[in-house]
């Protein structure tokens, strides 16, 4: 990660100096977007964002609502973890259509893993969370007939699921298996969604969002400088500019939002 951001840095790269150039915010507009984990980090930050393009946001959350003004809808008590969270969202939706969904929500345990040091039960609970919620949330909506042709459904994972650059960035640890498994398992998810959703039309987005400096990060932050770790707006206006740039054609890839480069598996 230093390096690529190093390299970003010299050559000057589009997204990193003139992501404002390049970001069509306003394609957004009038879209009935779906955030699950609204209210905080970068789920808080790309609600603002998309608010602020004109989108209609539903944003969903466990109990504290997200505090911004102009949201379409809010709806509480949904839970990713629970079965049933899928029934409760549709209910909540009325039969109204999603253009986007944002699968946002996610955990990442506090301390640091190890082969010494495993801790199962948050190993469980990030891939409930991180992967299977996704997959809860998404099936309820697609087989209601929320989701019309041309619609997307995003996921947020990591490039920490990524099994090939594991190599360099864990050596040395901390080597975080729970992290890890929950983003690769994630990002498989999404693979399979692309491919089924394909015939529907439904273009799926799995994006590494990049370093942003949020709570959920605050344990990496003595390398927030050194690897790039930008302001959640910053991260928010990435992830919204791919998301715009998804087609069919390009469907179901792993994308950076840091550079739009696609990342290996």
């Amino acid at each position: 990660q230093p390096r690529r951001f190093k390299a970003m840095q010299d050559a000057k790269a589009d997204r990193l100096v003139k992501l404002d150039e390049l970001y069509e915010g306003k394609k957004l507009a009038g879209k009935v977007v779906l955030v699950t984990g609204s209210n905080r980090g970068l789920g808080l930050a790309i609600t603002k964002e998309l608010v602020a393009q004109g989108a209609k946001v539903v944003a969903t959350c466990r109990t504290t609502a997200p505090e911004v003004e102009g949201l379409h809808k809010v709806v509480k008590g949904i839970d990713v973890t629970d079965n049933k969270c899928g029934d409760k969202l549709v209910q909540a939706l009325g039969g109204e259509s999603i253009d986007i969904v944002i699968n946002n929500a996610g955990y990442f345990m506090t301390d640091p893993e190890t082969i010494d040091n495993p801790n199962f039960a948050e190993e469980l609970k990030m891939i409930d969370i991180c992967a299977v919620g996704i997959l809860r949330v998404t099936s309820a909506i697609v087989k209601n007939g929320l989701m019309a042709s041309g619609s997307k459904v995003v996921l947020i994972t990591s490039q920490g699921g990524s099994i090939a650059w594991r190599d360099v960035q864990n050596a040395g640890g901390p080597f975080d298996y729970g992290h890890h498994m929950s983003k690769a398992a994630a990002n498989m998810l999404g693979k399979l969604l692309s491919i089924e959703l394909k015939p529907k039309g439904i273009m799926v987005s799995i994006l590494h969002p990049g370093f942003n400096r949020t709570d959920m990060t605050s344990k990496y932050e003595h390398i927030w400088e050194v690897e790039g770790a930008v302001d959640a707006s910053v991260g928010a206006k990435r992830v919204c500019h791919e998301i715009n740039l998804v087609t069919m054609d390009t469907t179901g890839k792993f994308i950076n939002c840091e550079d739009g480069k696609e990342i290996p598996w």
